[in-house]
């Protein structure tokens, strides 16, 4: 278990005891893996698999999302629009790939563009008993392994439409029996945002804590910026940082990250210089990474990634700044801590780096040698980095020399936007158009 989060493994492998976790190991319960890392400390994958070698099985999915599947056990959860813009939530076995359930879940499936994201891109979760899905829509449910619903609710319904131009694609963050969600949205709403149009065009930016046993609020708190226009806006994921007895929620975006107390949501900090161009058009898409006490970020459309310490309070800008990392930044892969290394993509450019994490120090720096673009963010396993592109093509890079050891044209259609999984030895790659298991 990675020493910045002594205590996260335990309570996402359901709440069971320090013996369990050896069985609980080959689940990724949500977007970053089983420690919120976006790596994994499984073994057993193979090292090299083409289209035609190395797969298991391949099952068609209904239409592309940028979701990345959850497993759990010999479950595999992936949410998907389908022709008829209704949005399902499927659940296959991870032995075959064979459907075991789907379920319509939500409708009114839209996207901005052939290839834009859409309703369906928010990530599902799972406590190893339910599964908790979040569409675009707004539409909340949990179910159980079966399929039967827990509990649902609409979040559009109770606080207006998500006001986000390329649509809402935050995930839940599941964390010690709550789930934790940021809408950080445009205020107030165009006129072109004909996805968000509700009768009401103002919005508040928020955090909110529900149980996820009952989906019921325990708190809902607003989150301010100054932040002008479409740069009101983020598509990442909140995030925990524990640390000597501490617990905060981290989230960024509005140009600023911010620490907020996990009992209440109160802000305890923040930090900007996410938005040195002080532009409107710069939403923030990558997540926070947490080493330790330090917060991690990327900034907007390739500028810098920066590392912030917390535990101050007010506008520690210029107290707690760390490092700032300019030469390779991300505009939309959240970056992956491995190994206590923190790596880096820059998906435009196709470069990946690794920093020292407190530092921001350069490690070593590679090209993928794909001229394709990378918008699905990496993971890692057993001392590799996993890319995969737009187009499906998987670049795996050692962790020890820096270098490109493998490359697979997987195809299956455009576009790839979802993480690779990395689970008990399986290798789960989402395309366009199915789900791909790679594994022995």
């Amino acid at each position: 278990m990675p020493p910045y989060f002594p205590s996260l493994g335990l309570a996402l492998c359901c709440g069971l005891s320090a013996l369990s976790l050896v069985a609980c190991a080959a689940d990724w319960p949500q977007w970053r893996g089983p420690d919120l890392s976006g790596s994994s400390p499984d073994t057993g994958f193979l090292k090299s698999w083409s289209a035609a070698e190395g797969v298991r099985w391949k099952t068609p999915l209904p239409g592309f999302s940028g979701a990345t599947p959850a497993v759990s056990g010999e479950r595999v959860f992936v949410s998907s629009p389908n022709a008829e813009k209704d949005l399902l939530l499927l659940c296959l076995n991870r032995r075959d790939g064979k459907v075991l359930w789907q379920k319509v879940l939500s409708t009114g499936d839209t996207t901005k563009g052939k290839t834009s994201p859409n309703m369906a891109s928010p990530s599902p979760v799972t406590d190893g008993k339910a599964v908790y899905i979040l569409f675009g829509t707004g539409d909340f449910v949990a179910l159980d392994f079966d399929g039967k619903i827990l509990w649902q609710r609409n979040l559009a319904t109770e606080f207006g439409r998500f006001s986000l131009m390329w649509l809402y694609g935050s995930s839940p963050l599941l964390f010690e029996g709550r789930l934790y969600l940021q809408v950080l949205q445009r205020d107030p709403v165009p006129p072109d945002y004909t996805h968000a149009l509700d009768g009401k065009a103002e919005r508040e930016s928020f955090l909110l804590c529900m149980e996820a046993a009952t989906g019921k609020t325990v708190w809902r708190v607003l989150r301010p910026t100054d932040a002008g226009r479409e740069s009101q806006e983020s598509y990442a994921t909140p995030m925990p940082l524990l640390f000597n007895g501490r617990k905060e929620l981290v989230i960024v975006g509005g140009d600023f990250l911010t620490g907020h107390t996990l009992e209440t949501g109160a802000e305890l900090w923040r930090a900007g210089g996410f938005n040195p161009k002080k532009g409107e058009w710069m939403r923030i898409v990558p997540s926070p990474v947490v080493y330790k006490d330090v917060a991690i970020a990327a900034g907007p459309k390739r500028v810098p990634v920066i590392g912030v310490r917390s535990g101050g309070s007010g506008d520690v800008t210029e107290t707690h700044t760390l490092w700032k990392f300019e030469e390779f930044p991300p505009d939309v892969c959240t970056p992956v801590l491995y190994q206590n290394l923190l790596h880096v993509l820059d998906g435009d450019k196709q470069m990946l780096t690794a920093l020292e994490p407190e530092t921001g120090e350069k490690k070593w720096q590679v090209s993928l040698g794909v001229r394709e673009n990378f918008k699905a963010s990496p993971t890692a396993a057993e001392g590799r980095i996993y890319c995969i592109s737009e187009r499906g093509t998987v670049v795996v890079v050692d962790t020890a020399s820096g270098q490109v050891v493998h490359t697979a044209e997987m195809g299956g259609g455009s576009p790839t936007r979802s993480s690779v999984v990395l689970s008990g030895g399986d290798i789960l790659l989402r395309t366009a158009e199915e789900l791909i298991c790679i594994g022995k």
